[in-house]
Order: C-alpha cells, then structure tokens, then sequence
C-alpha cells in the first residue's frame, strides 16, 4: 500500500516537473509540431493560470495551425481524436468562427466542479448533471445538440431503466436515474445556467455544447470588428496585441522580447494570443538569423 501511495506521489511530482519545464519553454522553441496530438498536449501544459477563474485548460483550433502546418492534417488528426473520445470541440460564443479543443478528463473535471458547486448552493435537480455526464456526453460527439434529441435521449433513459426494472434494478436506483419519463424545460433550463449549454441564435430548436465559467476568458478573445461587439467584449487581447504592432514602424517585433510582455486587458497570456492570431493568418512569421519575427499580415 504504502509502495503504491509512493509511486503515485514520484508520478505526479514528475509530472508536475515535465509541466513546469514546458511552460517555461519559449515560443520561439517550441512553434512548430509535426503531430497534433503532441501540439495539444504541450499548449495544454502551457495555459495560463487565470486567477479568479475555475477553468481547464483548452486550446483554440486556429492555435493548431500555427503549430501544424497542414491544416488537412490538423482536421484529420482533430476528428479522430474526436471520435475516440480523447477531446471535445467546442463552438465558442466570440461573434465570429472560433473552436476551442478541451481533452475529454479536463472536461469532466470542469463538469464535476459545476456539480458541486450547484450541491452547496442546492440549486435545481443534480441528478440532470450526472444524466447529462454518463449519457449526453458519452453519445453525443458532435459540438452541438438538437432539443429533440436531448429529449430523445431522457426518454430512451426511461425505457433502458424500465426495462432494468423488471431485470432487478431497485426502485431507489431507478428513481435517481430516470430523468427520461419526465423531462422538463426546467432541466434543459438548468443546463443553460450552468454553462453548459448555449441555446444557437439562429435556430432555437438547437444547443452548442458549452464550457462552463469560459464567458470572462472569451473576453480576452475579443477581435472586435463592429461597435456593438466592441462594447460588448471591449478592447482586449487579439485587439490588444494587433493595436501593439500596429503602432511599430514596420509592423513587426523579434517574437523573443514579444512573448515576454504583457497584455494589460486579457486574463489570457500573450503567448496565447500569438499562437491564436498567427493560426488565424491575422500575423505571419520570419525566420532571420536573428531569430523570428512577427508580423501583422498586409491582406
């Protein structure tokens, strides 16, 4: 027991050491990857730390393609991961066509952190988060949800635990785990205030799959093309970074000195920001013989 108890604390003490090394990598040397998989896994190790906010790390897609060069490559590799349930993707409520990447565990862990929360401040019917876990999550794939289905899926949970009934479930199990026969806008409500999911504007009949406690971070995302969108989310982080290069004379800086700045309106990092705004094309990147170079692309 003890030699076990021994393992684990050498394991996490390792890992905890492999995530501190990584994040005090440069970005200018560790830009470029040849597998998505060790791109995710390394930008995971490097998110930043939010105060304030209980949020898992998550990576932007349009990050991947800074890091990847083949995009075909970073969508196939993406998807399969996907499918084998090893990340979630993420359609992100910016305004505009931003994907984040969260791995499945951290997903979980951020659910989890929901729950309780809701247990002490006894808000609303947990039971509907722990349906949501074992049979929302684990058979929906895909970055959204149609309302009928999520109805669909209670009310295929009713029959398998009727069905359980007459195999010898007992009656205690199957009242805290047949939401099914009842599903109400209550507990599609409930998911929505938790943050988990996001009713689509465009079609109300229709759910994002959400990221709870992201709202204050996505602020830092803020491209802010439109007046409305700018009061909205403010001037932070892709706007900040942008209007910074901008101001220089030729609309570039050395990515050494660049990286170690920072943003005074984002909770994000500003190696964060790079990654995003070169994966998007909104900055591009040389190579000279004194080292990389960022620059604001011209189109």
């Amino acid at each position: 027991m003890e030699r076990g108890k021994k393992r684990r604390r050498e394991e996490e003490e390792i890992e905890a050491e492999n995530r501190d090394a990584n994040h005090s990598l440069s970005l200018e040397q560790n830009l470029s990857f040849s597998d998505t998989n060790v791109a995710l896994r390394m930008m995971r190790a490097q998110f930043p730390q939010i105060d304030k906010v209980a949020i898992q790390p998550f990576i932007l897609q349009s990050q991947l393609y800074s890091s990847v060069k083949d995009r075909t490559q970073v969508d196939r590799e993406l998807e399969s991961l996907r499918r084998d349930k090893v990340v979630r993707i993420f359609k992100l409520n910016t305004g505009q066509d931003d994907h984040g990447i969260m791995f499945l565990e951290d997903y979980l862990k951020q659910l989890e952190h929901v729950v309780k929360r809701m247990e002490e401040k006894k808000q609303g019917d947990v039971d509907v988060f722990k349906w949501f876990k074992g049979h929302v999550i684990e058979s929906k794939l895909e970055p959204s949800i149609e309302h009928e289905e999520l109805v669909a899926i209670f009310m295929c949970i009713s029959v398998c635990m009727f069905v359980s009934i007459i195999h010898g479930l007992s009656l205690l199990q199957y009242a805290l785990l047949s939401l099914g026969g009842r599903v109400k806008d209550g507990h599609i409500s409930l998911l929505i205030n938790a943050g988990l999911l996001t009713r689509q504007l465009i079609d109300p009949n229709m759910y994002w799959f959400a990221i709870p406690n992201i709202g204050s971070v996505l602020k830092g995302l803020s491209q802010c093309c439109t007046y409305s969108v700018l009061i909205l989310l403010g001037l932070q982080g892709r706007k900040e970074l942008l209007s910074l290069l901008n101001r220089r004379r030729y609309k570039e800086m050395m990515l050494a000195p660049l990286e170690k700045m920072r943003l005074r309106l984002s909770p994000l990092d500003i190696r964060f920001h790079l990654r995003d705004l070169i994966g998007s094309g909104h900055l591009k990147t040389a190579h000279t013989p004194s080292g990389i170079v960022v620059q604001v692309s011209k189109d």
